[in-house]
């Protein structure tokens, strides 16, 4: 009913940028907050940065000050700006969104999404 399509990860060098994009789409309501997490090989996934639908955003300490989280909610999609790469920024990237959804032409259901995350590769 509802998917999440994650784009915009790659290899780059110590110092670059990348900007991942997560676009949601089905029979949505409404997106409540959309939430960028990282899972580095053999460890658990971790919260890189977060906001709501009134644009309020928190970042993980490791990534202020380098990441900005923003959204375009007429295209019901988030963005994830990475500046100042580090190696240890390596990991698989994934989007996550809180969606209230239309479950019938009358009811609707708030749900938990995941996309299928993009990696990220940062060389030194």
């Amino acid at each position: 009913q509802v998917q999440l399509v994650e784009s915009g990860g790659g290899l780059v060098q110590s110092g670059g940028s990348l900007r991942l994009s997560c676009a949601a789409s089905g029979r949505i309501v409404s997106i409540n907050a959309m939430v960028w997490y990282l899972q580095a090989p053999g460890k658990t996934r971790e919260l890189v940065a977060g906001i709501t639908s009134a644009g309020n955003t928190n970042y993980a300490d490791t990534v202020k000050g380098r990441f900005t989280i923003s959204r375009d909610n007429a295209k019901n999609t988030v963005y994830l700006q990475m500046n100042s790469l580090k190696p240890e920024d390596t990991a698989a990237y994934y989007c996550y969104a809180d969606i209230i959804i239309w479950r019938t032409m009358t009811d609707r259901r708030q749900l938990d999404y995941w996309g299928q995350g993009t990696q990220v590769t940062v060389s030194s």
